[in-house]
């Protein structure tokens, strides 16, 4: 899948235009094309069908679709670079019909990775996540991009800022599936910067150091004695190396930390998203086939409560 589209859903609203600006950016960083795509409102769909069954030649043979020509509008070019369509070379653009979880589910088939708004221009302003932002990253083929709307952007603390431009990859190191990590790790090559990982531990040693202890990022080499840590945060630091050995092995110029939370892993991605260049979670619940279209629990709540990009990778293969 390596000259596969970045493709970003788009429906003329703020927030399909960060995400259209983020899909961009991505497709460059891949040296790949850019695929935008638009699922017409209903009355279009029914205007189209209705010209079709009817055949009159008439009618306008196109109906007027503004986000076409709202797109053209911020990504056309003239001269020499730009096709018929009006857009950059590498750039399409396609209106599809359909509902659209199902419409950018059949598009998303073959693409690197589908990339949305939080919300869509019907959303209420209340909602964290829209229901078909939920709904296709819930069931997509290929990794999902969410990038949230600006009201949900927030200033990094300290905390945050461990995690800044560094791609954060959310891990349960016996379960989550090779492909999300090679998503992230791809990722990280791509930006030249780090991929932060990481997992939670069950049991928690006490009260006192779920609440006051401070979250630590650890490289690799920081494994090499016992160190100050307690024994199942020791354990987990060290199932994630070797878990994430072979992915060194395949990307040695990206670096690699990692870290390891009581409890939930959630509110730490959360966190570190607010500075984050993207975070990357699996979708489904690692005990969950990967024909399951129920998104787990950590990606569900990462989903709803991130600040920035989000991506959902789905188990591409069966090597859970």
């Amino acid at each position: 899948m390596s000259n596969a589209p970045v493709i970003a859903a788009v429906d003329g609203s703020e927030h399909s235009l960060r995400a259209l600006e983020w899909a961009r950016k991505e497709a460059v960083r891949h040296d790949t094309g850019l695929l935008v795509a638009h699922v017409l409102p209903d009355h279009a769909q029914l205007y189209a069908g209705r010209r079709a069954s009817l055949h009159d030649a008439s009618e306008p043979r196109e109906f007027a679709d503004p986000v076409r020509d709202w797109v053209r509008s911020l990504l056309g070019v003239g001269g020499s670079s730009s096709t018929d369509s009006g857009l950059p070379e590498g750039v399409t653009y396609e209106a599809l019909e359909g509902s659209v979880p199902e419409a950018l589910r059949v598009i998303g088939s073959e693409a690197r990775m589908l990339v949305m708004g939080s919300r869509g221009r019907g959303g209420f302003a209340s909602l964290l996540l829209g229901s078909n932002s939920r709904a296709v990253a819930s069931s997509a083929a290929c990794p999902v991009v969410v990038v949230p709307h600006a009201e949900r952007g927030a200033p990094p603390d300290d905390d945050a800022e461990q995690s800044a431009g560094r791609v954060v990859l959310g891990l349960h190191a016996a379960e989550t599936p090779e492909d999300v990590l090679t998503f992230a790790f791809t990722e990280a090559a791509v930006r030249g910067t780090t991929v932060q990982v990481v997992s939670a531990y069950a049991i928690p040693p006490s009260p006192t150091l779920v609440m006051d202890s401070p979250f630590a990022v650890i490289p690799p080499e920081g494994l090499a004695d016992e160190g100050d840590g307690v024994p199942a945060e020791r354990e987990m630091l060290r199932s994630q190396t070797q878990r994430l050995a072979p992915l060194r092995e395949r990307f040695p110029d990206v670096p690699v930390e990692q870290a390891a939370v009581p409890g939930d892993p959630a509110g730490r991605l959360v966190i570190a998203s607010r500075a984050a260049a993207l975070v990357v979670v699996g979708r489904h619940h690692p005990r969950r086939t990967a024909m399951s279209l129920a998104i787990g629990s950590v990606a569900h709540a990462v989903l709803h409560h991130a600040h920035g990009p989000v991506a959902v990778v789905p188990t591409l293969k069966d090597d859970v």
